[in-house]
């Protein structure tokens, strides 16, 4: 069997799609008789009767019916493969890797993602969730594109996204909340303080006050969070991940001596300083535009 051009289905679909030769014609601006002739070999080609012609209107057969659905996935692949070269010839990347840090407000990230894919439907995305050094590890190691980080590694110039405060909070009923009066260093070092750990592998990074001996160390901000709201410990919690929790009294601030609050900036930081990428460069303003 002679190979089947790509050029035959469109036509093919085309019929079935207007209801008819003369329709098809007018509709994708070729002659009827190019039309007629491009089925007709088709169905020669591959030995199946796909159409037949009732009155003036051309009607899918049983197994035309099925090689349609068929011919559209093929179609739809063909228009992906031509859109995907024709982004790549304008120089957009076809894969954006980006490093965000966990306490990032996950709302803005959303959003800039759904906006990006809009324009960039076929630029893929990795996300890595990071922690303290591990995104600006990433970054100097060359493993990322984009970079969201407390921390601007050395040689990159980074634009200033946002404070995160971070604050000491437990259950209402924790024992440090039972205390009933202001809670000092002392009272914490007796307590559990949940920390999540700097998710980097060259030299770890400490943040924020470790003084308790029944410290525990978990992987994942949502780990400390559910352990927090569970009355197993206590922690410093960033308000982009838990101000609901706040206001719903699923936690409640440490009424702390001093040091209940701290900010840590947050700061958007590119790996092609001069001249990035179309994509990169969208995604990058996509991000400045929902934080401010």
């Amino acid at each position: 069997m002679a190979n089947v051009t790509l050029e035959q289905w469109r036509m093919f679909e085309a019929v079935v799609a207007h209801g008819g030769f003369a329709q098809a014609a007018a509709a994708v601006h070729k002659s009827q008789s190019s039309i007629n002739h491009a089925v007709h070999k088709l169905q020669h080609q591959l030995g199946l009767q796909l159409l037949e012609v009732k009155g003036r209107k051309a009607q899918l057969t049983p197994v035309g019916e099925t090689m349609l659905r068929r011919a559209r996935q093929l179609l739809a692949q063909a228009g992906q493969l031509e859109d995907a070269a024709d982004c790549l010839s304008r120089g957009e990347e076809a894969e954006l890797k980006l490093a965000v840090d966990v306490i990032f407000p996950p709302e803005c990230l959303t959003v800039a993602l759904k906006k990006f894919s809009d324009q960039f439907p076929l630029t893929r995305i990795q996300l890595f969730e990071t922690v303290l050094s591990g995104g600006p590890e990433m970054m100097t190691g060359g493993e990322v594109d984009l970079l969201i980080a407390g921390d601007v590694p050395q040689g990159y110039l980074a634009e200033p996204l946002l404070q995160v405060e971070f604050v000491a909070l437990a259950h209402p009923n924790h024992p440090l909340h039972k205390l009933g009066r202001t809670v000092f260093v002392d009272d914490l070092a007796q307590q559990r303080q949940i920390v999540v750990r700097d998710s980097g592998t060259g030299a770890p990074t400490d943040s924020g006050w470790l003084g308790a001996e029944q410290r525990w160390t978990v992987s994942h901000m949502t780990s400390s969070i559910d352990m927090v709201c569970r009355g197993t410990g206590f922690a410093w919690l960033p308000l982009t991940r838990v101000g609901n929790a706040i206001v719903d009294g699923t936690l409640k601030e440490l009424p702390l001596e001093q040091g209940s609050r701290r900010t840590v900036p947050l700061y958007l930081v590119s790996a092609s300083q001069d001249n990035p990428g179309p994509a990169a460069g969208h995604l990058s303003s996509l991000i400045l535009e929902q934080v401010r």
